[in-house]
């Protein structure tokens, strides 16, 4: 969603929903990202914890973490029924729980999830939704727990910085502004989260894509 209300399905455009996967693998150095995400969470998790993937699309990071991780609680979250079909019908998915909700109010009880990740979806929202879905995570998450985001931050040169603009006409400048801007780290520590400094940073064919953690260091809310 890049409103408050209106969702936006993961590719930006409903008719793109179905070549998400390959989109990524080409354009994003899926191949990079994916396993140093996949590392952050893994280490991050104790024995059996559970983990709230937010905005999961067409579930390749749910699943993945699912095989990695196979004692741990994977539960997945999207507002596109489209996507949740495609996830359910890949190998791997039975582990897993679906469930239809948006990022802004999650299906999930306080102090319920031992990690969050939130994986290329924050671009998307309009800068209250931002906030709104970030208080969110803190509300689910459990206090000491941690926030995973890999979305995209400052460019790092010139060259990244003109990538990233012709992600901005697609997706719109209204909800990326802040990225452009390096206002992420902002909006998360906004929502009563400490967040550490990027942990990995990428070149990618639409601009600089930053990996992040947070930790949840106040009372369930």
């Amino acid at each position: 969603m890049s409103g408050d209300a209106r969702y936006v399905p993961a590719a930006g455009r409903a008719a793109f929903t179905r070549l998400y996967d390959p989109i990524v693998a080409l354009t994003m150095r899926e191949s990079t990202f994916r396993p140093a995400l996949l590392t952050a969470v893994s280490d991050g998790l104790s024995q059996g914890g559970r983990v709230l993937d937010v905005g999961c699309g067409t579930g390749t990071l749910a699943i993945a973490l699912a095989a990695v991780r196979p004692d741990a609680q994977i539960a997945a979250v999207d507002g596109d029924p489209e996507a949740l079909a495609l996830a359910r019908a890949k190998p791997g998915s039975t582990t897993i729980t679906w469930s239809e909700g948006l990022a802004t109010a999650l299906p999930e009880p306080d102090a319920s999830a031992d990690a969050i990740v939130m994986s290329l979806l924050l671009h998307h929202l309009s800068p209250a939704a931002k906030h709104t879905a970030l208080v969110e995570a803190a509300r689910v998450l459990k206090p000491g727990a941690l926030l995973h985001v890999a979305d995209w931050g400052r460019a790092q040169d010139p060259l990244m910085r003109a990538a990233f603009f012709g992600l901005q006409v697609i997706d719109g400048f209204a909800t990326t502004r802040d990225h452009a801007a390096g206002a992420l780290p902002t909006f998360i520590a906004d929502a009563g989260l400490v967040v550490a400094p990027a942990h990995t940073r990428l070149r990618t064919v639409w601009g600089s894509l930053e990996l992040l953690t947070a930790t949840n260091a106040g009372p369930p809310r």
